[in-house]
């Protein structure tokens, strides 16, 4: 590590310049000749038959040049998940029904957004209520109203991969509103309980919370000459969002084009393939110019996607050394009006929470469920902060029952280095876990602190720490299933980077230039990158499932060793030397202790033109997220290979709960991140503060105010997320366990570290005032509650 130049160190964003002067361009900053501006009519009812849709007088309204109803998509429905056991079932304009309040009816492009607004008030729905459900326990009553009456059948999108096909057939009737139902059991569950010294049973909640970018979601469609959809779209997977589109438009992928846009924040919010890009694409096409749709900040809270709300049930059974024999967990989510990415939280939330804790025998069952609320979708972690809150709450509770110290509780059971992952088979090449388990615990100072009075100043504030740890993967089996890259060597021996990442604050750029630098022996300066544009890029995994610098920057790597490798050989040639007693190092080409025979890499480049047919050194890399696995494993059983590696997290948060109050301050929180080998440190350190400051805002203050439907806080001013002054002090360390699949030894970092702040503040919490609190966020009413409950009784308590 110590012989690297480029990659190891903090050097400064390669795209810093573009971004604090202004210049990067995000999709609603894009101007086209002839542009019009799109608005979408939505319904004001969470449930209602739709029996006509009259346009006509929006389409005289002078300005109007498109309008769009559902007879205008052809009976289309997309989905996140679209298998055929979760087929598509969200019509991106209403069809027969809407389902939610915010639900897609028409749309409209005119001349400018007030015409547009002002046809929408010209459009008249003709419907009929029907009747809601707005909870997941109300939804699984037997006999509560259906969200859905039928599965819909047609071709799901992963046949053109090999994936089974769905037989073509009449809708399918359902009988509940269970939208999906992950379910593993391995093990000697009833001898695990039966054998347990200590048994113990607790029950958790989660609020609902937003993504909260600061870009609002936009889209910008236009219609070449060739009939090819070009589109700017803020997003997190430019080749994922041409797949579906080409797919929702009947389109081949190459007549899909995404641009090049920056992105203004997406946490997982901008992943899915959203009905105002579809509408969009259409009335572009039916105005024959280009359209723009801009969500309002209302919209992009309502009617995107936000997170889930949760109820997790952990019941363990322990030896009288704390050792886990046996778990059974369930876990039930709201997906909303449509499926969204519920089938997929229920299934990560066994497989983020099944690399942390050996657990020999486990029950798990997962429950997604249809009701009459906003479409969920994934917010970073995805599913990863709930359960981890969930079960290491438990644990600490487990911890307290058996009187043995938490973090002591956590080393005994944490998984190590080499250990296989029941169902997945995923296998844990670094790990190192334990060890940040540990640091966390000695930098937040958990000895002097932990169960101790003196420190916490007086009889009001008082003081504790809690402890969590997390799990993440590194990439996984979904399309585009692999990133490829490629390396243009210049004139001067520089080069140019095409790879399809999209940055969007985290630093993509940077790092896979980095990557690019190290391996071919170049300062960074000397990287150019192209990126987020199909056109121009080879397909990319995405910037979302983690895979970013564990996948691409593989394929950087690989792409650049092929380009150095060609240089190389071209170099031996002409300085008649073998291959293997070159170095490359600063832009020359030298011969082991012969100094004085070399070349630069502009000469060697120059030679290669002229004497290899014009060659002029292009090097090429490809690397699949799990070579051996073909899709993405069973969502429904957790069987087939999910990641090559996973990332981990361990933290401590420190705080100060005012007893008159109910407000906790967290004062202090330790974060040390497994990230394999931090390919830039200062860029590894603003993801995991970034992740600390989103996990707060859900720990305390966060919660999407909804009720019967209706979000009642779709803003910034009611939705308040952290600020500077909600900001602790922050303490971030890496642990190096150098994943041997990944470039340098990387791995996963953005995600891990969001999921273990809400128990180690909860933890945190019960240490400093003895209430425990099962129910995110925890707000000071809940605080206050507890604390009278336990007053009235004496002594510790939990709360809700």
């Amino acid at each position: 590590m110590s012989d690297y130049t480029v990659v190891g160190k903090p050097l400064p964003r390669v795209d810093a310049r573009e971004k604090v002067t202004g210049a990067a361009g995000y999709t609603a900053d894009v101007r086209l000749p002839g542009m019009l501006r799109g608005k979408i009519l939505r319904s004001p009812w969470p449930h209602a038959r739709i029996l006509n849709v009259d346009t006509s007088r929006a389409e005289r309204l002078k300005g109007v040049h498109a309008v769009v109803t559902g007879r205008d998509t052809a009976g289309l429905r997309v989905a996140f998940v679209d298998t055929p056991r979760y087929p598509a079932d969200e019509p991106p304009l209403a069809l027969d029904r809407v389902r939610y309040i915010g639900d897609e009816i028409a749309a409209v492009a005119a001349v400018d957004a007030e015409t547009a607004e002002e046809a929408l008030r010209l459009i008249r729905v003709d419907h009929e209520e029907l009747p809601a459900v707005f909870t997941a326990p109300d939804a699984l009553t037997p006999g509560a109203p259906l969200v859905h009456e039928a599965d819909y059948p047609g071709k799901t999108i992963w046949e053109d991969w090999g994936a089974r096909g769905r037989p073509q057939s009449e809708p399918v009737p359902r009988q509940d509103n269970v939208a999906a139902r992950t379910y593993v059991e391995f093990g000697d569950l009833g001898g695990g309980f039966a054998g347990a010294h200590h048994v113990r049973e607790d029950r958790f909640e989660v609020a609902p919370v937003a993504h909260a970018p600061l870009e609002p979601h936009a889209a910008v469609a236009f219609w070449d000459q060739g009939g090819k959809l070009n589109m700017h779209v803020s997003s997190m997977g430019i080749f994922y969002k041409r797949f579906v589109l080409s797919k929702a438009l009947g389109l081949p992928p190459s007549h899909v084009r995404i641009h090049k846009s920056y992105v203004g924040g997406a946490f997982g919010g901008k992943i899915d393939v959203f009905p105002y890009e579809i509408a969009a694409a259409l009335l572009s096409r039916k105005a024959g110019r280009p359209v723009l749709i801009e969500l309002s900040r209302e919209e992009s809270l309502t009617t995107t996607r936000m997170d889930f709300q949760a109820t997790v049930r952990v019941k363990t059974g322990v030896s009288r050394e704390g050792i886990i024999a046996a778990q059974d967990i369930q876990v039930v989510v709201d997906t909303g009006a449509y499926r969204g990415t519920g089938p997929v939280v229920i299934f990560l939330c066994y497989s983020y929470n099944i690399p942390v804790y050996r657990v020999p025998a486990l029950r798990y069952e997962g429950l997604a469920v249809y009701t009459n609320n906003p479409v969920k979708g994934p917010k970073r972690g995805h599913g990863a902060p709930f359960i981890r809150f969930a079960v290491d709450s438990h644990m600490d509770m487990l911890a307290e029952d058996l009187g043995i110290d938490m973090v002591e509780l956590m080393r005994r059971n944490a998984r190590s280095q080499g250990e296989v992952m029941p169902t997945s088979g995923d296998v844990l090449r670094s790990c190192g876990l334990k060890d940040a388990i540990e640091a966390a615990a000695r930098d937040g100072g958990w000895g002097a602190k932990r169960r101790q009075s003196h420190w916490t100043g007086s009889e009001r504030f008082k003081r504790g720490v809690g402890l969590s740890a997390c799990s993440m993967f590194s990439g996984s089996p979904y399309y585009p299933f692999a990133s490829a890259a490629v390396l243009k060597l210049a004139d001067d021996g520089g080069a140019t980077l095409f790879a399809g990442t999209v940055e969007m604050g985290q630093g993509s750029e940077t790092t896979l230039s980095q990557i690019a630098a190290e391996e071919l022996g170049v300062p960074l300066s000397d990287i150019r990158i192209v990126s987020g544009d199909t056109e121009l890029t080879p397909i990319e995994f995405g910037s979302f499932l983690s895979g970013g610098a564990f996948v691409t920057g593989k394929a950087v790597r690989l792409a650049a060793e092929d380009a150095r490798r060609q240089l190389l050989e071209m170099a031996a040639r002409l300085l008649e030397a073998d291959v293997r007693d070159l170095e490359a190092r600063d832009k020359v080409v030298s011969v082991k202790g012969a100094a004085h025979r070399r070349l630069s890499y502009g000469a060697i480049i120059a030679a290669s033109v002229k004497q290899a047919s014009g060659d002029p050194i292009i090097g090429k890399g490809y690397h699949k997220s799990v070579p051996d696995a073909g899709l993405h494993p069973s969502l429904s059983t957790a069987k087939g290979r999910w990641t090559e590696a996973y990332g981990f997290a361990a933290q401590l948060a420190e705080v100060e709960v005012d007893t008159w109050t109910g407000r906790v301050r967290v004062l202090r929180v330790v974060t040390y991140h497994d990230c394999g080998f931090p390919l830039n440190p200062q860029i590894v350190e603003g993801q995991i503060e970034g992740c600390v400051s989103m996990a707060l805002g859900q720990t305390l203050q966060e919660r999407v105010d909804l009720r019967e439907g209706q979000v009642f806080n779709p803003d910034f001013l009611n939705y308040r997320i952290p600020i500077t002054h909600d900001t602790p002090a922050m303490v971030s360390g890496m642990i190096h366990s150098q994943e041997p699949h990944g470039p340098f030894g990387a791995k996963e970092v953005g995600e891990g570290a969001v999921s273990g702040v809400m128990a180690a503040v909860a933890n945190a919490v019960y240490d400093a005032a003895g209430v425990r609190i099962t129910s995110l966020p925890i707000m000071p009413a809940r605080v206050l509650a507890a604390l009278d409950a336990a007053r009235a009784r004496g002594g510790r308590q939990e709360g809700r």
